[in-house]
């Protein structure tokens, strides 16, 4: 127990799905290079007599994986909860190679696209897709440059890093 407790991380986010927790899993650990699939446990009888997610005994209960050094728990907990953009995940990029990337990877397949480099994967998720060098930009003493950041931000979909720059050279 006391090795258990050693591996575990203090804080897992613990994500609710109506029966799409092993789809999501799957989904993640396929777009991020650094991630795993951990263990799996399943509906036994018990939990599926007093459940109200209506899953069958021997289906996923609750996956456990890892994305980018982060753990997570992917729970199959039915339709009573679902995802809305109060929580997001920041995705944060070096390149705008990074940014096109993950904005095609996580928004593939019925994503929504959002302003300000927000989407919503299939499954409902909220992720932020961000340039480190935004970040830089809005944080500039030269309250004019971040200014002109923020506004060609506000403008975006997907951020593109070669508008930003222009805005913070005031081009």
């Amino acid at each position: 127990m006391n090795k258990a407790k050693k591996n575990m991380q203090k804080i897992t986010p613990f994500l609710w799905f109506d029966g799409q927790a092993e789809d999501a899993v799957k989904f993640y650990t396929s777009i991020f290079e650094d991630s795993k699939i951990g263990r799996i446990l399943r509906y036994g009888e018990e939990v599926a007599k007093v459940s109200e997610s209506g899953r069958p005994v021997g289906s996923v209960l609750t996956i456990e994986f890892e994305v980018e050094g982060q753990r997570f728990v992917a729970l199959n907990g039915g339709p009573q909860f679902q995802f809305n953009e109060s929580v997001s995940f920041v995705v944060n990029c070096e390149t705008q190679k990074e940014v096109d990337y993950y904005w095609e990877k996580l928004s593939a397949g019925g994503g929504e696209e959002s302003a300000c480099g927000w989407l919503k994967d299939k499954f409902g998720v909220s992720w932020q897709v961000t340039p480190i060098v935004l970040i830089n930009m809005l944080h500039d003493k030269d309250a004019e440059k971040a200014e002109r950041v923020m506004h060609a931000m506000l403008q975006m979909k997907k951020i593109d890093m070669a508008k930003l720059k222009a805005a913070y050279d005031g081009k």
